[in-house]
């Protein structure tokens, strides 16, 4: 009897502690309300099927050669952002015409050349401090030597032009007199294939203080369906996004279920993930600096690292409610009234 009442509080103790721990879940869940919902529909609508599918086609196409990291094909694909921003009236973070990060040639080895991160910049309107990284890699692997260009449609032309749509959905709203309350970078990166050398450059050399980078939203293949959605091809992956901060995770989850519904597929977060897809995108740079982070990914498929990987087969209805998911998160991010908090900071976790 003895034993048997010492194991009963025991399991009462437990049970108060699962509770109390579900009680302070709950209470982050409610403490996050959605912010000017109207004009997240309002602006994620100009983020279209046929703008990102113009862009899309231009960035993979066989004149940027595949985008290998230092070669002309990379180069072009820097320019080509660059033009773009200029002609939305995007700034760059520096102040002037440079909308370049550029990394020398003896950071690389096996002969890499010298290469570009592209940073195109809204400056927030009350918090200017406190910034949003949004990411994507622009390179590829260049040509095949056969000759075959791997043109790296959904790898990751997809991050590539859903960052492009993005930032010209904030600018819309900045023009409209919303702009964003934190600034948000619009970061494209060099050296993913290489092994994330151009977020880790970024994060090593970084053009503002990573202590007020409050979250990185990185975006690495958003444009295809794997085998195991074929039959439900409204989903997307997401990866680290409770890692550093529950408030990240369940923001991410209220915004998707307030405006979109997509399956929010978490099983390749599992930390012991045998495909490591948490330390394989450029969001891991950021991560290891104790920044929040979301990837949005929509998993491998057959033609991913091969020739095949072209721009008629992505599915830009879906790429499209995918980015818009994305700025709708970043909007939320960035207009809040309290800025983002990892779990070791978080009150609501802690008290």
């Amino acid at each position: 009897m003895k034993t048997f009442c010492i194991l009963s509080a025991f399991a009462l103790v437990g049970t108060c502690a699962t509770t109390k721990y579900t009680t302070k879940i709950q209470n982050l869940k409610d403490s996050i309300t959605i912010v000017d919902s109207t004009l997240v529909v309002k602006y994620s609508n100009t983020i279209t099927a046929k703008e990102l599918s113009k862009a899309l086609y231009i960035i993979s196409s066989d004149t940027f050669e595949g985008r290998k990291t230092g070669e002309k094909g990379q180069k072009l694909a820097t320019q080509f952002l660059k033009d773009y921003y200029i002609k939305e009236e995007i700034a760059s973070p520096f102040g002037d015409s440079i909308y370049y990060q550029t990394i020398p040639e003896s950071f690389f080895s096996n002969n890499i050349k010298a290469s570009e991160n592209v940073l195109a910049y809204i400056e927030g309107s009350e918090k200017p401090n406190e910034l949003i990284i949004i990411s994507a890699h622009l390179d590829h692997l260049g040509i095949e030597e056969t000759g075959e260009i791997f043109n790296g449609a959904d790898d990751n032309g997809s991050g590539t032009t859903a960052i492009m749509e993005i930032a010209q959905a904030f600018q819309k709203a900045k023009k409209d007199g919303h702009g964003p309350k934190r600034s948000i970078l619009f970061l494209h990166l060099t050296a993913e294939e290489i092994g994330t050398q151009g977020s880790l450059y970024y994060t090593q050399n970084p053009i503002f203080h990573l202590e007020n980078t409050i979250a990185n939203l990185n975006i690495d293949m958003i444009g295809r369906v794997d085998n195991i959605h074929k039959e439900d091809k409204n989903y997307i992956y997401l990866i680290g996004s409770d890692r550093l901060s529950k408030e990240l995770h369940y923001l991410s989850e209220k915004v998707n279920n307030t405006y979109f519904n997509i399956d929010l597929d978490y099983r390749f977060n599992a930390e012991n993930d045998e495909n490591h897809y948490y330390s394989r995108s450029d969001h891991y740079n950021f991560a290891s600096q104790g920044i929040p982070v979301i990837f949005y990914f929509n998993g491998e498929h057959a033609d991913y690292h091969k020739t095949t990987d072209t721009p008629e087969k992505i599915d830009y209805q879906l790429l499209q409610n995918r980015t818009r998911l994305i700025f709708a998160t970043t909007w939320q991010l960035a207009n809040q009234p309290n800025r983002l908090v990892v779990d070791t900071k978080n009150q609501l976790l802690l008290n």
